[in-house]
């Protein structure tokens, strides 16, 4: 056995599952399977988890209870030894990252899977999917890509439960997410037309169960599950349901048909912590009912404690530990400062001044009018894109990287105020060029740590960089034309 398939094995007392048996969970660093593994070792299986990074694995709270087996579940090798003694194995990994034909790569991940499950007897494959519509034949590829994976699992030899869930209802869901930062960073929504599809959203913790009972299926059952919540409503219904949980205005939604499913998803990724690629495929699906037909698995396992869990209950669930007032509040916080410099500069501004009109310019500067046009514009990128990412790293309980951003944030805008009063009012093009420089590295560094919280975050705020390069360009060339330019105060 090489060093990178060492086990780390837990406790004999830990270890024992129901009659000593032992489940393997891939995913287990992901949002559903970092979820799973508890419930789990609660239900008192034995756990075994296949990572790719023990890192990650050991920064979790269950790590010192379950077996870890570092490796790669593409690798027929590292799969072999995690399957190895295995009785159900949890299928959740997904190639939706935007590089390539994740369909092709899912499929022959998923053959894998298969494969080594039956070489090494597995008793059970459990496999979370998504809810799939009746009788259509033209599904989004993030769909056709969970019903191709489910059918390997299923015309496979080792009897496989697949459950096929909608939208999961919990905070780090990223289906949630979605829903939860487009009602409370949009005062208003225009959305197309296929987002008045029936969706049928179910709570985290309902799903959990579901997952945790197909362990314990008759050994003879070998089909698909469809798993949901009490509620099923249009996603611009779970919008203004939402906005009403959170206490937070109702948010007016417009239904503008030109809106295309690429469009919608690079606008996800603007708006929240969701990347491009797992955007991408969420947005094509949700022109797709996704409904439950039928309820099968409830009969066979039972309902979750309680009964399920409504739309409400979820929703406040997953806010326990985040404020929905957060965005606003750093909204006003970001938008103040900006605001600030915005009128700083302008008030340092005199374009019409003697002194200003007498200078030499390059033929290449833009046009007067293009100044307030292309300011305003970065201003409130800058707002917003600030807002965005300090939101998301206080969600994410980052609060020096926060705390840094807005530092950094303050430091750029004096700078940025600053050139005005160097080039306009000291009258010192050498000066001001200096300080364009300046102000250009600290945009990079800004647009560099709004790129950390997300890709989209980044693309945003990448025109500020750019213009604050030019503006150092413009107005060094400026200097360097006009080196004894007089001070003239008049």
């Amino acid at each position: 056995m090489t060093p990178e398939n060492d086990r780390s094995h837990v406790t004999e007392s830990a270890s024992r599952g129901p009659d000593g048996r032992t489940a393997l969970v891939t995913g287990a660093t992901g949002y559903v399977g970092g979820l799973l593994v508890p419930r789990l070792l609660e239900a008192g299986w034995r756990v075994r988890v296949l990572s790719r990074s023990r890192e990650r694995v050991a920064s979790t709270a269950w790590s010192d209870d379950v077996d870890i087996v570092t490796g790669d579940a593409s690798d027929p090798r590292d799969l072999a030894t995690a399957c190895e003694g295995v009785d159900v194995a949890y299928y959740l990994l997904h190639s939706m990252d935007g590089e390539g034909d994740f369909r092709e790569r899912d499929r022959e991940l998923a053959e894998l899977f298969a494969r080594v499950c039956e070489d090494a007897a597995v008793g059970r494959i459990v496999y979370l999917g998504g809810l799939l519509p009746q009788g259509e034949q033209d599904l989004s590829d993030h769909l056709a890509s969970r019903a191709e994976v489910g059918q390997v699992f299923l015309d496979s030899r080792v009897p496989a439960a697949c459950l096929q869930a909608g939208m999961v209802l919990g905070a780090g869901s990223a289906s949630f997410e979605v829903l939860r930062h487009l009602t409370e960073r949009l005062p208003a929504m225009g959305v197309p037309p296929w987002l008045h599809q029936q969706v049928q959203p179910i709570a985290v913790d309902d799903a959990l169960h579901y997952l945790v009972g197909a362990a314990e299926l008759d050994p003879e059952l070998n089909r698909t599950f469809d798993i949901g919540g009490p509620d099923v409503d249009t996603y611009v219904g779970l919008v203004e349901r939402y906005a009403r949980v959170a206490g937070i205005h109702r948010r007016p939604v417009v239904t503008v048909p030109l809106i295309t499913p690429e469009l919608a998803s690079y606008w996800i990724a603007l708006v929240t912590p969701v990347d491009l690629g797992l955007a991408r495929p969420l947005v094509g699906s949700l022109r797709h009912d996704m409904v439950c037909h039928e309820d099968d698995l409830s009969r066979l396992v039972g309902p979750p404690p309680g009964g399920a869990t409504s739309f409400e209950a979820a929703v406040r669930a997953a806010l326990a530990e985040s404020s929905p007032q957060t965005f606003g509040r750093n909204v006003r916080r970001a938008a103040g400062m900006v605001a600030a410099c915005a009128v700083a500069g302008s008030l340092a501004s005199d374009p019409n001044s003697r002194w200003y009109r007498s200078l030499d310019l390059p033929s290449w500067q833009p046009p007067k009018a293009a100044f307030p046009i292309a300011w305003t514009t970065l201003y409130v990128a800058i707002a917003a894109v600030s807002a965005s990412a300090t939101t998301q790293l206080d969600d994410e309980a980052r609060d020096g990287e926060a705390t840094a951003y807005w530092r950094a944030l303050g430091g750029n805008l004096v700078l940025n105020a600053g050139w005005s009063a160097l080039f306009f009012r000291a009258r010192r093009p050498w000066l001001a060029a200096a300080g364009a420089a300046a102000l250009a590295t600290s945009s990079a560094d800004l647009t560099r740590r709004a790129g950390s919280v997300s890709r989209g975050h980044g693309i945003a705020l990448a025109p500020y960089p750019a213009w604050c390069a030019f503006a150092t360009a413009l107005s060094t060339e400026i200097a360097r034309r006009n080196p004894l330019t007089p001070v003239s105060r008049s």
